[in-house]
Protein backbone atom coordinates (compact mmCIF):
# COMPACT_ATOMS: atom_id res chain seq x y z
CA UNK A 1 0.00 0.00 0.00
CA UNK A 2 1.44 3.31 -1.03
CA UNK A 3 1.86 6.07 1.57
CA UNK A 4 -0.83 8.06 -0.24
CA UNK A 5 -3.32 5.17 -0.08
CA UNK A 6 -2.44 4.56 3.58
CA UNK A 7 -3.06 8.22 4.37
CA UNK A 8 -6.36 8.12 2.51
CA UNK A 9 -7.45 5.00 4.42
CA UNK A 10 -6.52 6.58 7.75
CA UNK A 11 -8.44 9.72 6.77
CA UNK A 12 -11.52 7.69 5.84
CA UNK A 13 -11.32 5.67 9.06
CA UNK A 14 -11.01 8.81 11.15
CA UNK A 15 -13.87 10.39 9.25
CA UNK A 16 -16.09 7.33 9.77
CA UNK A 17 -15.17 7.23 13.44
CA UNK A 18 -15.83 10.94 13.81
CA UNK A 19 -19.08 10.57 11.93
CA UNK A 20 -20.09 7.76 14.23
CA UNK A 21 -19.26 9.90 17.24
CA UNK A 22 -21.26 12.73 15.76
CA UNK A 23 -24.29 10.48 15.20
CA UNK A 24 -23.92 9.11 18.74
CA UNK A 25 -23.60 12.61 20.17
CA UNK A 26 -26.61 13.85 18.20
CA UNK A 27 -28.68 10.87 19.35
CA UNK A 28 -27.52 11.32 22.93
CA UNK A 29 -28.24 15.04 22.83
CA UNK A 30 -31.66 14.45 21.30
CA UNK A 31 -32.44 11.96 24.06
CA UNK A 32 -31.20 14.40 26.72
CA UNK A 33 -33.31 17.22 25.29
CA UNK A 34 -36.33 14.93 24.99
CA UNK A 35 -35.90 13.70 28.57
CA UNK A 36 -35.44 17.25 29.82
CA UNK A 37 -38.59 18.27 27.96
CA UNK A 38 -40.55 15.42 29.50
CA UNK A 39 -39.27 16.35 32.94
CA UNK A 40 -40.00 19.99 32.30
CA UNK A 41 -43.46 19.32 30.97
CA UNK A 42 -44.77 16.91 33.53
CA UNK A 43 -44.34 15.78 37.11
CA UNK A 44 -46.54 13.35 38.97
CA UNK A 45 -47.81 14.33 42.40
CA UNK A 46 -49.53 11.99 44.87
CA UNK A 47 -52.95 13.01 43.54
CA UNK A 48 -52.16 11.83 40.03
CA UNK A 49 -52.38 15.38 38.68
CA UNK A 50 -49.79 16.41 36.14
CA UNK A 51 -48.03 19.74 36.37
CA UNK A 52 -46.08 21.53 33.66
CA UNK A 53 -43.03 23.68 34.19
CA UNK A 54 -43.64 27.27 33.10
CA UNK A 55 -40.21 28.82 32.46
CA UNK A 56 -39.31 32.27 33.73
CA UNK A 57 -39.96 35.04 31.23
CA UNK A 58 -41.52 38.38 30.52
CA UNK A 59 -44.70 39.38 28.72
CA UNK A 60 -47.04 42.27 28.17
CA UNK A 61 -49.94 41.93 30.58
CA UNK A 62 -53.41 43.28 29.90
CA UNK A 63 -55.36 44.06 26.74
CA UNK A 64 -56.68 46.96 24.70
CA UNK A 65 -59.68 45.04 23.36
CA UNK A 66 -61.54 44.53 26.63
CA UNK A 67 -62.71 46.30 29.76
CA UNK A 68 -60.97 49.24 31.39
CA UNK A 69 -59.59 47.07 34.20
CA UNK A 70 -57.39 45.31 31.62
CA UNK A 71 -55.48 48.56 31.10
CA UNK A 72 -52.88 49.92 30.92
CA UNK A 73 -50.73 47.37 29.13
CA UNK A 74 -47.60 46.80 31.19
CA UNK A 75 -44.53 44.59 30.91
CA UNK A 76 -44.13 41.96 33.61
CA UNK A 77 -41.34 39.55 34.55
CA UNK A 78 -42.37 36.22 36.05
CA UNK A 79 -40.17 33.65 37.77
CA UNK A 80 -40.49 30.00 36.72
CA UNK A 81 -43.17 27.88 38.41
CA UNK A 82 -45.19 24.69 38.06
CA UNK A 83 -48.80 24.83 36.90
CA UNK A 84 -51.48 22.16 36.87
CA UNK A 85 -51.96 20.96 33.33
CA UNK A 86 -55.70 20.68 33.93
CA UNK A 87 -58.30 22.24 36.15
CA UNK A 88 -58.76 20.32 39.41
CA UNK A 89 -61.19 17.46 38.78
CA UNK A 90 -64.00 16.02 40.85
CA UNK A 91 -61.91 12.88 41.45
CA UNK A 92 -58.99 14.91 42.79
CA UNK A 93 -61.20 17.05 44.99
CA UNK A 94 -62.94 13.92 46.31
CA UNK A 95 -59.56 12.55 47.49
CA UNK A 96 -58.96 15.78 49.38
CA UNK A 97 -62.38 15.62 51.07
CA UNK A 98 -61.97 11.91 51.90
CA UNK A 99 -58.55 12.55 53.48
CA UNK A 100 -59.51 15.63 55.48
CA UNK A 101 -63.28 15.59 56.02
CA UNK A 102 -63.38 19.10 54.57
CA UNK A 103 -66.83 20.66 54.16
CA UNK A 104 -67.10 23.22 51.36
CA UNK A 105 -68.66 26.65 51.72
CA UNK A 106 -71.71 25.59 49.69
CA UNK A 107 -72.34 22.70 52.09
CA UNK A 108 -72.43 24.93 55.17
CA UNK A 109 -75.24 27.08 56.50
CA UNK A 110 -74.26 30.72 55.88
CA UNK A 111 -73.57 32.92 58.87
CA UNK A 112 -75.85 35.93 58.51
CA UNK A 113 -73.77 37.90 61.01
CA UNK A 114 -70.70 37.72 58.79
CA UNK A 115 -72.47 38.15 55.44
CA UNK A 116 -74.43 41.39 55.52
CA UNK A 117 -77.64 41.69 53.55
CA UNK A 118 -78.14 37.99 52.84
CA UNK A 119 -81.88 37.33 52.26
CA UNK A 120 -83.63 34.72 54.45
CA UNK A 121 -84.03 32.25 51.57
CA UNK A 122 -80.23 32.15 51.23
CA UNK A 123 -79.59 31.14 54.84
CA UNK A 124 -79.36 27.47 53.85
CA UNK A 125 -76.55 25.44 52.26
CA UNK A 126 -76.51 25.86 48.49
CA UNK A 127 -74.86 27.54 45.54
CA UNK A 128 -75.48 29.48 42.33
CA UNK A 129 -76.59 27.43 39.31
CA UNK A 130 -76.91 28.58 35.72
CA UNK A 131 -80.45 27.97 34.44
CA UNK A 132 -81.07 28.72 30.73
CA UNK A 133 -84.13 30.92 30.28
CA UNK A 134 -85.69 33.12 27.65
CA UNK A 135 -84.29 36.46 28.77
CA UNK A 136 -86.84 38.30 26.63
CA UNK A 137 -89.76 37.17 28.79
CA UNK A 138 -88.00 37.34 32.16
CA UNK A 139 -88.45 40.24 34.55
CA UNK A 140 -85.48 39.19 36.69
CA UNK A 141 -82.48 41.50 36.04
CA UNK A 142 -80.19 38.46 36.27
CA UNK A 143 -82.46 35.61 35.18
CA UNK A 144 -79.82 32.99 34.34
CA UNK A 145 -78.42 32.51 37.83
CA UNK A 146 -80.45 30.98 40.63
CA UNK A 147 -79.46 30.16 44.18
CA UNK A 148 -80.30 26.46 44.47
CA UNK A 149 -80.48 24.96 47.98
CA UNK A 150 -78.48 21.74 48.08
CA UNK A 151 -76.31 22.58 45.07
CA UNK A 152 -72.62 21.93 45.75
CA UNK A 153 -69.62 20.17 44.24
CA UNK A 154 -71.24 16.75 44.74
CA UNK A 155 -74.58 17.94 43.32
CA UNK A 156 -73.72 20.54 40.64
CA UNK A 157 -77.27 21.13 39.41
CA UNK A 158 -79.02 20.65 42.74
CA UNK A 159 -79.84 17.85 45.21
CA UNK A 160 -81.12 15.47 42.52
CA UNK A 161 -77.91 15.64 40.48
CA UNK A 162 -74.58 13.89 41.10
CA UNK A 163 -71.05 13.52 39.71
CA UNK A 164 -70.95 9.73 39.22
CA UNK A 165 -70.06 10.13 35.54
CA UNK A 166 -68.11 13.37 36.00
CA UNK A 167 -64.96 12.22 37.76
CA UNK A 168 -62.62 13.75 35.20
CA UNK A 169 -64.66 16.93 34.82
CA UNK A 170 -63.61 20.10 36.65
CA UNK A 171 -64.90 20.48 40.18
CA UNK A 172 -67.31 23.43 40.50
CA UNK A 173 -69.21 25.22 43.29
CA UNK A 174 -65.93 25.77 45.13
CA UNK A 175 -65.37 29.07 46.91
CA UNK A 176 -62.00 30.81 46.96
CA UNK A 177 -61.53 29.50 50.50
CA UNK A 178 -62.25 25.95 49.31
CA UNK A 179 -59.69 26.27 46.53
CA UNK A 180 -57.04 27.58 48.93
CA UNK A 181 -57.74 24.74 51.39
CA UNK A 182 -57.30 22.13 48.65
CA UNK A 183 -54.12 23.76 47.36
CA UNK A 184 -52.53 23.84 50.83
CA UNK A 185 -53.38 20.18 51.39
CA UNK A 186 -51.84 19.26 48.04
CA UNK A 187 -48.64 21.17 48.82
CA UNK A 188 -49.46 23.80 46.21
CA UNK A 189 -51.03 27.25 46.01
CA UNK A 190 -53.26 29.27 43.73
CA UNK A 191 -51.43 31.03 40.87
CA UNK A 192 -51.14 34.80 40.96
CA UNK A 193 -53.06 36.73 38.36
CA UNK A 194 -49.82 37.55 36.52
CA UNK A 195 -48.70 33.91 36.55
CA UNK A 196 -52.09 32.80 35.29
CA UNK A 197 -52.11 35.19 32.33
CA UNK A 198 -48.49 34.45 31.46
CA UNK A 199 -49.23 30.71 31.49
CA UNK A 200 -52.47 31.16 29.55
CA UNK A 201 -50.71 32.98 26.73
CA UNK A 202 -48.49 29.95 26.16
CA UNK A 203 -45.44 31.96 25.17
CA UNK A 204 -47.34 34.16 22.71
CA UNK A 205 -47.84 37.91 22.95
CA UNK A 206 -51.14 39.79 22.81
CA UNK A 207 -53.23 37.16 21.03
CA UNK A 208 -56.96 36.83 21.51
CA UNK A 209 -56.67 33.12 22.25
CA UNK A 210 -54.19 31.02 24.27
CA UNK A 211 -53.13 29.24 21.07
CA UNK A 212 -52.91 32.22 18.69
CA UNK A 213 -55.04 34.59 16.64
CA UNK A 214 -57.41 32.19 14.87
CA UNK A 215 -60.50 30.93 16.72
CA UNK A 216 -60.57 27.64 14.77
CA UNK A 217 -57.08 26.76 13.50
CA UNK A 218 -57.43 24.14 10.76
CA UNK A 219 -61.14 24.03 11.52
CA UNK A 220 -60.61 22.64 15.05
CA UNK A 221 -62.63 23.57 18.11
CA UNK A 222 -60.09 24.68 20.71
CA UNK A 223 -62.26 25.54 23.72
CA UNK A 224 -65.56 24.79 25.43
CA UNK A 225 -67.67 27.95 25.14
CA UNK A 226 -71.22 28.95 24.22
CA UNK A 227 -72.47 28.80 20.63
CA UNK A 228 -75.85 30.23 19.72
CA UNK A 229 -78.06 32.98 21.10
CA UNK A 230 -77.13 33.53 24.74
CA UNK A 231 -78.69 32.66 27.17
CA UNK A 232 -81.47 30.50 25.76
CA UNK A 233 -79.95 28.75 22.72
CA UNK A 234 -76.86 26.59 23.15
CA UNK A 235 -75.99 24.84 19.90
CA UNK A 236 -73.15 22.88 21.53
CA UNK A 237 -71.16 22.84 18.31
CA UNK A 238 -68.00 22.19 20.33
CA UNK A 239 -69.54 18.99 21.65
CA UNK A 240 -70.58 20.13 25.13
CA UNK A 241 -73.58 22.00 26.55
CA UNK A 242 -72.06 22.21 30.02
CA UNK A 243 -68.59 21.52 31.32
CA UNK A 244 -66.25 19.23 29.39
CA UNK A 245 -63.81 16.61 30.68
CA UNK A 246 -60.48 18.20 31.54
CA UNK A 247 -58.13 18.02 28.58
CA UNK A 248 -60.84 17.47 25.96
CA UNK A 249 -59.37 20.27 23.82
CA UNK A 250 -55.80 20.82 22.55
CA UNK A 251 -53.27 22.42 24.94
CA UNK A 252 -51.56 25.77 24.48
CA UNK A 253 -47.84 26.35 23.96
CA UNK A 254 -47.02 25.54 27.58
CA UNK A 255 -48.99 22.29 27.38
CA UNK A 256 -51.88 23.59 29.51
CA UNK A 257 -55.47 22.60 28.79
CA UNK A 258 -58.64 24.68 29.06
CA UNK A 259 -56.98 28.04 29.69
CA UNK A 260 -59.97 29.40 27.75
CA UNK A 261 -63.51 28.29 28.50
CA UNK A 262 -64.83 25.24 30.39
CA UNK A 263 -64.82 26.81 33.89
CA UNK A 264 -63.63 30.04 35.42
CA UNK A 265 -60.55 29.65 37.60
CA UNK A 266 -59.86 31.32 40.92
CA UNK A 267 -56.47 33.02 41.27
CA UNK A 268 -54.76 34.27 44.42
CA UNK A 269 -55.18 38.02 43.92
CA UNK A 270 -57.62 40.48 45.38
CA UNK A 271 -59.48 42.45 42.71
CA UNK A 272 -58.95 46.16 42.13
CA UNK A 273 -59.85 47.72 38.77
CA UNK A 274 -56.96 50.20 39.00
CA UNK A 275 -54.20 47.82 40.08
CA UNK A 276 -52.42 47.63 36.71
CA UNK A 277 -51.49 51.32 36.90
CA UNK A 278 -49.49 50.67 40.06
CA UNK A 279 -48.50 47.03 39.64
CA UNK A 280 -44.91 45.99 40.41
CA UNK A 281 -43.09 44.88 37.26
CA UNK A 282 -41.63 41.68 38.70
CA UNK A 283 -43.72 38.84 40.12
CA UNK A 284 -46.70 40.98 41.20
CA UNK A 285 -48.79 39.37 43.93
CA UNK A 286 -51.80 41.65 43.53
CA UNK A 287 -53.12 44.43 45.77
CA UNK A 288 -53.12 44.22 49.56
CA UNK A 289 -56.92 44.38 49.67
CA UNK A 290 -59.85 44.14 47.32
CA UNK A 291 -62.04 46.94 46.07
CA UNK A 292 -65.03 46.75 43.73
CA UNK A 293 -66.51 50.19 42.93
CA UNK A 294 -69.78 48.50 41.98
CA UNK A 295 -70.10 46.96 45.47
CA UNK A 296 -67.76 48.78 47.81
CA UNK A 297 -68.74 46.86 50.95
CA UNK A 298 -67.74 43.44 49.55
CA UNK A 299 -64.08 42.83 48.58
CA UNK A 300 -63.66 40.44 45.64
CA UNK A 301 -61.09 37.99 44.36
CA UNK A 302 -60.09 37.58 40.72
CA UNK A 303 -61.25 34.75 38.48
CA UNK A 304 -59.80 34.08 35.04
CA UNK A 305 -60.31 32.21 31.79
CA UNK A 306 -64.01 32.29 30.99
CA UNK A 307 -66.28 29.26 31.01
CA UNK A 308 -68.65 27.17 28.92
CA UNK A 309 -71.01 30.15 29.19
CA UNK A 310 -68.61 32.62 27.53
CA UNK A 311 -69.38 33.85 24.04
CA UNK A 312 -68.83 36.73 21.65
CA UNK A 313 -72.20 38.08 22.80
CA UNK A 314 -71.26 38.42 26.46
CA UNK A 315 -67.77 39.83 26.39
CA UNK A 316 -65.42 37.20 24.96
CA UNK A 317 -64.38 36.32 28.48
CA UNK A 318 -62.14 33.53 27.18
CA UNK A 319 -59.46 36.08 26.18
CA UNK A 320 -56.23 35.67 28.23
CA UNK A 321 -56.43 39.28 29.45
CA UNK A 322 -60.02 39.15 30.74
CA UNK A 323 -60.36 39.94 34.44
CA UNK A 324 -63.51 39.15 36.40
CA UNK A 325 -64.30 39.35 40.09
CA UNK A 326 -66.26 37.22 42.53
CA UNK A 327 -67.03 37.20 46.24
CA UNK A 328 -64.58 34.79 47.91
CA UNK A 329 -67.30 32.78 49.68
CA UNK A 330 -69.39 32.31 46.53
CA UNK A 331 -69.70 29.08 44.53
CA UNK A 332 -71.03 28.78 40.99
CA UNK A 333 -71.72 26.00 38.50
CA UNK A 334 -69.06 27.35 36.13
CA UNK A 335 -66.33 28.24 38.64
CA UNK A 336 -63.38 26.01 39.54
CA UNK A 337 -59.61 26.37 39.83
CA UNK A 338 -56.17 24.96 39.12
CA UNK A 339 -53.03 25.08 41.25
CA UNK A 340 -49.46 26.31 40.95
CA UNK A 341 -46.32 25.29 42.82
CA UNK A 342 -42.92 26.79 43.49
CA UNK A 343 -40.02 24.50 42.73
CA UNK A 344 -36.55 24.28 41.24
CA UNK A 345 -36.58 24.16 37.46
CA UNK A 346 -35.91 20.73 35.88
Amino acid sequence: MTPANRSALIFVSVAVFAGGLAVFWVAKEAFRVQRQEVMRRSIQNPLGAEMNWIPAGKFTMGGNDGADDEKPLHDIKVRGFWMDRNEVTNNQFAKFVAATGYVTTAERTPDSSSIAGLPPDRLVPGSMVFVPVDKAISTDPNPCWKFVPGANWRHPQGPESDIKALGEYPVVHVSWDDAVAYAKWAGKRLPTEAEWEYAARGGLEQNQYPWGREPFPKGMWMMNVWQGQFPNENLAQDGYKGTAPCGAFPPNGFGLNDMAGNVWEWVADWYRPDFYAQSPRENPAGPAEGYDPAETSVPKRVKRGGSFLSSEQNGKDYRPSTRKKATPFVGMSDLGFRCAKDSVAP
